[in-house]
Order: C-alpha cells, then structure tokens, then sequence
C-alpha cells in the first residue's frame, strides 16, 4: 500500500473530498504522511470508521504509548485523550450537570445572542460572518454557560487557533498548550473563589454519590474541552453550512420557501462538509485488522469523518448537497463512548443563527470582493477562517 503524501497534494485542504474518494476505491484504511507525521493510518470507509469510533482497541491517551512521556500537560487530562475507565468517571461527572436541561434552557438566550449580532450586522450590508456571527455566538454562549462572560475573546480565539488549527508560524513560536493551561488555572481559581449558578461552579463542587470529584487538573481539562470544542466546532458548522447553502441555490430556495425544511438541513451540512474533518488521533493497543490492513501495535490512528460522511456504500449521491435526505446516521459527531457531549448545543445555535440570518437577509450572498478562502490548516478542523458575504 502505497504512502500518500499530504504536503504534496496543495488542493487537499480546499476539497478533500476528490482524495477521499479515491482512497475509499482503494481500501478502508492507508497510511498518509503530513506535517505533523510521518506515518499516520486514516480510516476512510463509513462502516470501518463507525466501528473505530467504539472499538477500545484504538485507545485515546497517547500518554499509554511512551511517545510523548516529556509533553504532560493539565489540558491532557479531558475526556476527548482518556479511555475507560478513566473517560467513564469524568464523563459521568459533567453530564451530571451539562444536562439536556440546562441546555435547553438556554434557547432564548441564544436566540437573543443572535438577534443582537445580527442587529448590529445587517445595517451594513456586507460582513465577515465568521467574525461578524460563526465564532461570536457560540462563544458567548459557551463562556455564559460556563459563567465566564469576562474573557478575553481574541486572546482566547488566537491560543485556541494555535492549538486546533496552527499556522505554520504559530508551531513555530511559543507553546499554546503551556499558555492555555496557564489561562485555564487562573480562571478556576478565579471561579472558586467567586463561584456562581454556572456550569464551571458546578464542576467545581460536583460530587458522586461516593464523593468523587474533579481535581484540579482534570477541572483543567475540562475547561479546555469545554471553551475549545464548545466554540471550535459550533463557528465551523454555522459557517460550512452557509457556504453549502450560497453554493447550492436550489437548496437555498428550498429552505427559503419551507423553513421547516432547516432541522434536516442541518444534519445534510453536518454530513456533506461537517466542522471536524478527523476524529482526535487514536492509538492501536494492540494489532488491529482493518478491512484486509493490518494495523500494527501502538500506531497512531486517525478516523477520517468527512470521508464517512460521502461513503456511496452508506449514502446514496453523497457528494449531492440535499437538504431533504433523510438522516442516515452522519459520524459528525463521533460515535461510541466518545460521542460529542455537546451536540444537542451545536444543534440548536446552528438553527437558530442560521434560520435568523436568512430570514433577516433574503438577498444573501457571497461578497464578490472578498477574495479566495484560507482554509483552516491540519487534518482536525474543516472550515474557513473568513466568510465574506453581502445582502
């Protein structure tokens, strides 16, 4: 099986999907070269990635390898670099309190959050929406929720892009890692000392019925799981899903004409061109057969979800952008153990912004001036870092 070197594909991150495709023809799984790597295997198929997702057999904590014994971190210790039982306890206790409750409670707010940003947008008649709507929204509402609505916004935003998607000036320069920790450390104490109605309060104190807790590293890698993955994610699919829209017309007209059609159309952007392109890395605990592959002991693993998400084996036409499919069960957002925890949230701040913004801007459009798009570096993050658009 031959290598394929992702530094010499220049058009991969615009559209990986051509690669994919070619891949999947090919076999389940290969193993890709990047900039981070030298060797990585990338499960392409739809049925393979699913059983990925829940086999134990590809473990999260890279710490278990010995690879990167030197790189402890607080940050580590979240849910998304743990296995059972370890992931088991701490998923446990924040789903005792990041409820479908609490979530739900926050509809009007969010609708609120939106009305104000659109408010202060559609005046002008041109904007960035991810700097005008994407990335303010679900940032609000995770730091609101988590009960710190002080935050540096662009300090936060600028060390969470040097982790999530780093330009190659950024791998170059300070580590994020140590400063995000550093950040994440003083906003708990902070929070302890002036706790409020708040999920990170509640965090703080929360206790199972045996009295175990979060100490505080792991409340550490909570807070970053949290604030990362509760804006990361949210800023790609509002904006992925708006770009899909303004590049299929028909589909826009039909969401227009039955805006009931837009909890389906949600789930199709989140399945056609979704906000993660490859699950975190996994790691073999011991040989592992893929298809016909061979994956040996203690390699790293990346489960590709964008390629899952235009498998014809599981899709019918899945490189048609169809706002009416009937849902199939994408892996946007994982599967297994793992699943994402927020979902439910990204859900509804992805209706909400979007069904205000084409109702509030019937004339939306791509911004003619606005210029090529950068694509968000890496293999982990699908999107732009820009979306200029007019009405």
């Amino acid at each position: 099986m031959a290598m394929l070197d992702l530094r010499e594909l220049p058009d991969f991150t615009a559209n990986p999907y051509p690669y994919y495709a070619k891949l999947r023809a090919e076999g389940p799984v290969h193993t890709v070269r990047t900039e981070q790597m030298e060797r990585i295997w990338l499960i392409v198929g739809y049925e393979e990635a699913r059983a990925a997702l829940a086999d134990q057999r590809f473990g999260k904590d890279w710490r278990a390898t010995g690879r990167w014994a030197d790189e402890v971190n607080p940050i580590s210790s979240n849910m998304l670099e743990l296995d059972a039982p370890h992931h088991t306890r701490l998923r446990r206790l924040v789903a005792r309190e990041f409820t479908p409750r609490r979530i739900e409670a926050l509809r009007p707010r969010v609708t609120e959050i939106t009305t104000e940003l659109l408010d202060a947008m559609v005046p002008a008649g041109s904007a960035d929406l991810v700097d005008a709507l994407a990335f303010p929204l679900p940032m609000t509402v995770i730091c609101e929720l988590l009960g710190v609505p002080d935050i540096d916004r662009d300090a936060f935003r600028e060390l969470s892009s040097a982790i999530v998607t780093p330009t190659p000036a950024q791998r170059e320069s300070a580590d994020p890692v140590r400063a995000m920790s550093d950040y994440l450390v003083q906003l708990i104490e902070e929070k302890r000392s002036s706790p409020g109605d708040d999920l990170m309060s509640a965090l703080i104190r929360t206790r199972d019925e045996g009295g175990d807790g979060l100490s505080g590293e792991e409340l550490v890698g909570m807070a970053f799981v949290l604030l990362v993955a509760g804006h990361e994610t949210t800023v790609n699919l509002i904006s992925n899903g708006v770009r899909a829209l303004l590049d299929h017309p028909d589909q826009l007209a039909l969401l227009r004409a039955d805006p009931g059609l837009l909890e389906g159309a949600v789930e199709e952007m989140l399945r056609y061109d979704g906000p993660v392109e490859t699950a975190t890395f996994r790691f073999t605990r011991e040989e592992i057969t893929v298809g016909s592959t061979v994956i040996p002991y203690d390699e790293p693993v990346l489960v590709a979800l964008a390629s899952g998400g235009r498998d014809p084996e599981k899709f019918t036409d899945p490189d048609t952008f169809d706002i009416r499919r009937a849902p199939q069960g994408h892996l946007a957002f994982g599967h297994g153990a793992h699943y994402c925890l927020g979902a439910p949230l990204a859900r509804m701040e992805a209706r909400i912004a979007i069904g205000a913004l084409l109702e509030r801007c019937p004339e939306l459009a791509r911004d003619p001036v606005g210029g090529e798009p950068e694509w968000l570096p890496g293999l982990l993050m699908r999107g732009v870092r820009r979306l200029p658009v007019r009405w």
